[in-house]
């Protein structure tokens, strides 16, 4: 299968570190280095500040993040929705590791055994609701 492109502008590809970072500051908001460092190290894994600098100046400067200077604090934040950056990369996802088919990537997510009751309820109330609007909605996340 080819695959899809249904946006006009296409988002810079966030690599694993980059995404972490990201959730970071969706989660907080708009932060120094110096927290959203604190944050990875007490949730993911040990990083130095400076790496966390150099990765998020490098983020800058690929447009996933904004940054806002006051005097010698640098505050940055993600230039994206979180849902905007989720949507491009799942679409990756599908595109690459499934040929374009969104079936077969929801099949395998479902298949590994770690879907809850509530997910899956969850799952086919939102599969009902598309069918009953005539069209695919993104689900709050």
């Amino acid at each position: 299968m080819k695959p899809r492109n249904t946006t006009s502008e296409q988002l810079p590809e966030p690599t694993k570190s980059e995404l972490e970072i990201l959730q970071v500051l969706w989660e907080k908001g708009a932060s120094t280095v110096r927290t959203v460092n604190e944050v990875l190290n007490e949730q993911r894994r040990d990083v130095n500040y400076s790496s966390t600098l150099k990765l998020m100046q490098i983020m800058l400067d690929k447009g996933l993040l904004t940054r806002e200077i006051n005097g010698h604090i640098h505050t940055y934040a993600p230039a994206h929705p979180q849902e905007r950056m989720q949507d491009q990369v799942i679409r990756g996802v599908v595109d690459l590791a499934f040929s374009g088919s969104a079936s077969s990537l929801v099949l395998r997510a479902l298949g590994t055994g770690d879907t809850t009751p509530e997910e899956l309820a969850e799952i086919k109330a939102f599969i009902q609701k598309m069918e009953s609007s005539g069209g695919p909605t993104c689900p709050p996340i």
